[in-house]
């Protein structure tokens, strides 16, 4: 394989003339030929013992230039790649250009990378909210790990109250007719969780094991079944079981179970800490994000379309990966959903455009400062992907190249610049108190 010669045949669009020697094509001609033999029937030969220039001779010399060039192709065309230098950011359109007796030249058409500039990525401006967590944040996650870890106890000697859970069976009627969906043997309930119907819960309360009862009901207006909608039902209610859930005491023994530290104290300032540190990690997350959009803003550039097409499609097989994990496929979301491929693709279209533009114009200003990714680096990235999906480094390390993960670490370090020299005013009468997720901490 050699490359004669690369060509600008547009924007942003090169075509490669890929030279394959006599006796490479030949050679997969000839394994295409005894591939294909017994697909030809030839008359004079019995079928599949037809010789090759007899079958070329009926169906044309190049009945197995399509098979012959399938196979070179994916050794030839990344060499070529290389060879050039190019930096391909679409499927080559492939065509043939000459066959003669010293080999075959191959065309192949493929859009590169654009040349971009960012006119200004430094100084710039952004805005974020003090950070400060209080005592009451902190109680507040403990609490939401106190109720995780909390044990559900069996009540036998009193009425269901707010909070418990009832297991109960249940039977709607409307006008006196049972309808669709309102009844169920065995149902959880939590008292106080809103989950049924307005009123519903709180006649529950007061109501015995064993005992058979009404809950009279009126639908909301707006509620999503038109026909019940404003109308008033009885269901027939049974409780079979009352649960509690009963809380572990705030205390070192408790610490010591959920944590690695011994008294209640230490916890709290490790909830605190960790929370300052989520939080700070937000802020530093909307200050990249508003930053990123401010550079986006002053890339300059010609991008292919061809670019914008690919990352929709990635955006579109992250969904599907997100709707597998929830048990759901692609097609089963477009079935229900009425969505096709192609308004997916336009959904995600402003994400897909937002994406492409940013890892220019970070490559860009990491290539500007002379950004580099040290080999502890690239190994950290390699074990970090390791870990996230479960397998060993040396498998990573075999499906994705050193100078992919180069790339990345050095595209963070580039949002780590433009953060280093942005202006960020501290906005300290925003929010007294950051709002943050509860953390999961495990009692095992």
């Amino acid at each position: 394989m050699k490359v004669l010669n690369v060509a600008e045949i547009g924007a942003n669009q090169k075509e490669l003339e890929i030279f394959i020697d006599h006796e490479t094509f030949e050679a997969e001609c000839e394994k295409a030929y005894r591939k294909n033999v017994s697909k030809f029937a030839i008359p004079g030969f019995r079928k599949g013992k037809a010789p090759r220039k007899m079958i070329e001779r009926m169906y044309g010399a190049g009945v197995f230039y399509e098979d012959a060039i399938n196979a070179i192709l994916p050794t030839a065309y990344p060499e070529a790649i290389k060879e050039s230098g190019l930096d391909v950011v679409s499927n080559p359109d492939i065509d043939i250009k000459s066959i003669d007796e010293t080999g075959i030249v191959i065309t192949a058409k493929v859009f590169v990378k654009p040349e971009v500039t960012v006119t200004a990525y430094k100084g710039l401006t952004a805005t974020r909210d003090a950070v400060e967590i209080t005592d009451e944040a902190v109680d507040a996650e403990i609490e939401s790990v106190r109720k995780r870890n909390a044990r559900t106890i069996d009540v036998t000697d009193r009425a269901v109250e707010d909070g418990d859970n009832v297991i109960f069976d249940f039977d709607g009627y409307v006008d006196g007719v049972a309808f669709e969906g309102g009844k169920a043997e065995k149902h959880d309930l939590l008292i106080g969780s809103g989950s049924f119907i307005p009123g519903f819960e709180d006649q529950m309360i007061g109501k015995n094991i064993g005992e058979n009862f009404n809950v009279v009901v009126t639908f909301p207006e707006d509620y999503h079944a038109e026909e019940l909608a404003g109308k008033e039902a009885v269901f027939k209610c049974f409780i079979h079981e009352i649960k509690k859930s009963e809380m572990p005491d705030l205390d070192d023994e408790f610490v010591k179970d959920v944590s690695e530290f011994d008294t209640v104290d230490e916890y709290k300032a490790s909830v605190k800490a960790s929370l300052t540190e989520k939080a700070e990690k937000a802020e530093d997350a909307k200050v990249d994000e508003a930053l990123i959009k401010k550079i986006v803003e002053n890339l300059e550039g010609e991008i292919p379309e061809v670019m914008f097409e690919t990352a929709a499609e990635e955006c579109i097989r992250d969904y599907e990966s997100r709707l597998r994990y929830q048990g759901m496929d692609l097609e089963t979301f477009m079935k229900y959903t009425g969505q096709t491929m192609e308004t997916l693709k336009t959904q995600f279209r402003p994400q897909a455009e937002q994406n492409v533009k940013t890892r220019l114009a970070l490559e860009y200003i990491a290539k500007a400062e002379n950004l580099t990714a040290a080999e502890e680096e690239i190994e950290t990235e390699y074990q970090k992907i390791a870990d996230a999906y479960g397998i060993e480094v040396d498998k990573v390390k075999a499906s994705i190249d050193a100078a992919a993960i180069a790339e990345d670490v050095c595209v963070g370090k580039a949002v780590l610049l433009i953060r280093d020299y942005a202006e960020i005013t501290v906005n300290e009468g925003a929010s007294d108190v950051v709002e943050v997720e509860p953390e999961v901490v495990s009692a095992e």
